[in-house]
């Protein structure tokens, strides 16, 4: 498939970067590049619109624009020049296959991105990547919703989950979770293709969503009916001016708020189930 790449060019990127990309990911784009100048971001040629950037034409941060199609082909060597390690303080480093593995760490992920959401460099993967370290995973059942490349559920069975169930709507996020679960070595990953029908009738004690807001909004009564009394929902993929919102939303839905972090203006929120 042929995908477009729409470079950014931003008078203040650690500003802007973070809003931008959150408008776009609504609109389709699929993944995100930070440049030293802005950002690139990157949408299925089929799936893009001319007027899909008509709002950022005129803003006052943009300095310009700047589209060119990408051939798949291509698409691997592109994440390669731009990925670099992350480490998640002295817990996780999520590495490439082509790093060296690094010492000092509790666990080591190696991810290979190519166009799917979570490899770590985002602030809502790496908040949710450390408060799974405080969490109890042992021998627990565990739905990561959206799973993009997999991280999170690969993480959540390094640390002990029972079975991790982990279901996403993009076809090439599917595959590559695939692939970085094989190359982790996982074996109670179920990797799933398939929107939140997918977990209609299951169980679990866990259940990690970093998506985006409006999704997440939509999603809570069906996150209620799957999740065991006093388990733990763990969202993010959102703004910490968004929290109230979402907060009010999910308390009419039985989960109580139990905890708040932010990142750079990103925020992760913790609730358990009641009732």
């Amino acid at each position: 498939m042929i995908y477009l790449e729409t470079e950014f060019e931003l008078k203040d990127p650690a500003h802007w970067n973070d809003i931008f990309i959150a408008e776009l990911a609504e609109l389709g784009f699929e993944s995100f590049v930070e440049t030293k100048t802005g950002f690139s971001g990157y949408i299925p040629k089929p799936d893009y619109k001319p007027d899909m950037l008509d709002s950022f034409k005129n803003h006052e941060a943009i300095i310009q624009i700047h589209i060119k199609e990408i051939p798949e082909q291509n698409w691997n060597a592109e994440w390669e020049k731009n990925f670099d390690p992350v480490f998640v303080e002295n817990k996780l480093a999520i590495i490439a296959p082509f790093h060296e593995v690094p010492k000092g760490f509790e666990q080591t992920i190696i991810i290979t991105p190519k166009m799917s959401f979570g490899t770590g460099h985002h602030q809502t993967t790496w908040l949710m990547s450390r408060e799974l370290f405080n969490l109890n995973l042992n021998e627990k059942q565990v739905l990561d919703m959206g799973t993009g490349t997999g991280v999170l559920a690969i993480l959540a069975e390094k640390l002990g989950a029972a079975q991790v169930y982990a279901p996403d709507i993009d076809t090439w996020s599917y595959e590559n979770a695939l692939e970085n679960c094989a190359e982790n070595g996982c074996k109670h990953v179920e990797v799933a293709l398939g929107d939140h029908h997918l977990i209609e009738g299951k169980f679990f004690h866990f259940i990690l969503a970093n998506i985006n807001k409006n999704v997440l909004l939509s999603h809570f009564s069906v996150y209620s009916a799957v999740i065991e009394k006093n388990g733990q929902l763990l969202i993010s993929g959102f703004f910490e001016t968004d929290c109230d919102e979402l907060i009010q939303q999910a308390s009419k839905h039985h989960f109580s708020f139990a905890k708040k972090e932010v990142k750079d203006e990103w925020a992760m929120l913790v609730f358990n189930k009641i009732g």
